[in-house]
């Protein structure tokens, strides 16, 4: 693979020629890995309370123009049963990061999740938490977990992030989940501000080591009520890049074309599938919630209920020669599906 100066080199100073080429082999090397086999995931946004304060985020702690909220057991059950209706076979739990969710409660969700559904995986994304923490969740039947790393670069991470909030730390978290098994998740955003060609090389070559079975990655997309509020919004060609890069570098990893990029241009989610991902993840949150779990402005997908989202997302993606299949998607397993 190539060293941090290669990728520097090449984040820094590719063209619309490269980009097509890389994803053109990125899009080919996914097809003969996993067909032309799109895979969804429903994610549940359970809570948009959280106790940190990332710079980037619509949910910081600090901003007193988000209405909070919080979803219960029955709320969330509801939210699988809408979506295994539809064929979905994991479920993406995401949500701030919450305190009122401690072990026992987070614990008692999974398993009636695994016990409901148990042809289904459980993929959560909570943030940081403690090893005896991700410990407790796996046993309790959790699968997969999402933990973007954000960026490797420490001088970067605190230009996205209060002191308190450190890039070991979340490093070490995303050891711990490996450790445990988990099916592990990592990720950037493509355009942050303070992003550089050397920091992405570093991210580039972080992913390389790390191995991830998962990777997300989308454009950085201001909110208004954040410290960020007036910065440039991530490119989508970046994005592309990025995503077919790492499909190249990464053959087998799980590569989802994000709500973000299909934010950031009508036919993202799209393109982000001829860049090589093979996982799209519809919203199957309750439509009453939509608007307050807003990470980024104008956050697609807001205003239709999970049905007509999914029906969209289906559409979208017969149109470009894709199907939509039943199956959890393991990685390793993904051929796997009904």
């Amino acid at each position: 693979m190539l060293d941090n100066k290669e990728w520097e080199q090449l984040l820094g100073t590719y063209e619309q020629e490269d980009l097509d080429y890389a994803m053109e082999l990125a899009r080919s090397i996914a097809i003969a890995g996993f067909g032309k086999v799109i895979y969804f995931r429903g994610i549940i946004e359970f809570s948009n309370i959280c106790k940190n304060d990332c710079y980037y985020c619509g949910i910081r702690k600090s901003n007193k123009a988000c209405s909070r909220y919080r979803l219960n057991l029955d709320d969330i059950l509801a939210c699988c049963a809408e979506g295994y209706e539809n064929g979905f076979r994991t479920f993406v739990r995401q949500g701030g990061e919450d305190d009122w969710f401690n072990d026992e409660r987070m614990c008692r969700i999974v398993r009636c999740m695994k016990e409901t559904y148990p042809d289904c995986a459980v993929t959560l994304s909570l943030g940081e938490r403690s090893f005896a923490s991700y410990k407790a969740l796996r046993e309790a039947g959790a699968d997969r977990y999402l933990l973007r790393h954000e960026t490797a670069d420490p001088v970067h991470y605190r230009m996205l992030h209060p002191e308190y909030q450190r890039l070991e730390i979340r490093m070490q978290c995303l050891k711990d989940l490996k450790a445990l098994g988990y099916q592990t998740g990592c990720g950037i955003m493509a355009g942050s501000p303070g992003q550089t060609p050397k920091t992405l090389a570093e991210d580039m070559k972080f992913m390389e080591e790390f191995q991830p079975e998962m990777i997300g990655v989308g454009p950085f997309i201001p909110h208004k009520d954040t410290p960020f509020r007036g910065e440039k919004r991530g490119s989508v060609e970046l994005t592309l890049m990025i995503l077919a890069l790492c499909r190249i570098m990464l053959p087998k990893v799980l590569l989802p074309s994000t709500t973000a990029l299909g934010t950031a241009k009508t036919d993202g989610r799209k393109q982000g599938v001829l860049a090589g991902c093979n996982v799209v993840m519809p919203n199957l949150s309750p439509i009453s919630v939509r608007k307050k779990y807003m990470l980024y402005d104008e956050k697609a997908g807001t205003d239709i209920t999970a049905a007509e989202g999914i029906a969209l997302l289906r559409e979208q993606m017969k149109e470009i020669g894709y199907e939509v299949v039943v199956g959890r998607g393991d990685f390793g397993k993904e051929k796997e599906h009904d």
